[in-house]
């Protein structure tokens, strides 16, 4: 950094140049871009820095509609409904619910990604072997497979490997990635003698990957799809009103193992 250039140079951006009367995003007059560009184009112009059209654009926004919301169970979705009855408000009540996106709920987009890269680095035939070497390093839990509630299928994910097909046969992706996640569906089902269901997490993973993003953004993006979710359920708990709601009812208590 200059003398000169040692404050403007404290924060450098390559997202946004502004001066009065001047808003630039990525190099693109904002003007230009407000009636042009769907909100999902827009994110992906921020957050990677290139224009997405056509079917890849489609792709990338069916994944944020699938992982949006999963019901007043899902630990983010319950921590800001319980917020929005403590008397904050709702931005409050929303950073509440994002702050559990973490590496167990929330996380397993990016892990899935992750994985699904390693077998396409040794091949389909090692499918087995990388998913061994994957549970001796992180444990029994294959991320993106597998629900607790959804069985025998997770409604989501034939939806978006759908679409992946859809656009893989017309050469807009690869559709490598969606057949590993298959492979992967199918080498769990014969380990264990029934059905474990690429749930949605596997289901986005696959879309990220096809669409070329690096693991952390699978993680960013789910956490950008659930914010939706998390402002619906917000704002409905303030509608119903209610205040200091735990995650029972009263009559319902907490066992207790002291002496």
């Amino acid at each position: 950094m200059t003398d000169r250039n040692d404050v403007s140079d404290w924060w450098r951006t390559s997202i946004i140049d502004m001066e009065p009367g001047r808003i630039a995003m990525r190099g693109h007059p904002i003007q230009d871009l407000i009636g042009n560009r769907s909100f999902a184009q827009m994110i992906w112009l921020l957050v990677i820095g290139e224009d997405i059209e056509g079917p890849r654009a489609a792709l990338f926004e069916a994944a944020l509609v699938a992982a949006v919301d999963h019901g007043p169970q899902a630990p983010s979705i319950a921590a800001a409904r319980m917020a929005a009855t403590c008397g904050i408000g709702l931005q409050s009540a929303m950073a509440t619910g994002l702050n559990m996106l973490g590496n167990v709920h929330g996380g397993a987009g990016e892990q899935a990604v992750e994985l699904y890269a390693r077998i396409a680095d040794a091949g389909q035939g090692a499918l087995p072997q990388v998913l061994d070497d994957w549970r001796a390093e992180h444990g029994k839990f294959i991320p993106g497979f597998g629900h607790r509630f959804h069985k025998p299928v997770d409604p989501r994910a034939p939806r978006l490997l759908g679409l992946i097909d859809d656009a893989a046969k017309e050469g807009i992706v690869d559709g490598k990635f969606a057949d590993i996640g298959r492979g992967i569906e199918a080498h769990l089902a014969a380990e264990r003698g029934k059905s474990v269901p690429m749930n949605i997490d596997g289901a986005t993973a696959v879309v990220y990957a096809e669409l070329g993003c690096p693991p952390p953004l699978a993680r960013g993006f789910f956490g950008l799809s659930r914010s939706v979710g998390i402002l619906a359920h917000s704002w409905e708990q303030m509608q119903q009103g209610g205040r200091n709601k735990g995650p029972t009812p009263p009559s319902y208590r907490w066992t207790y193992e002291g002496e």
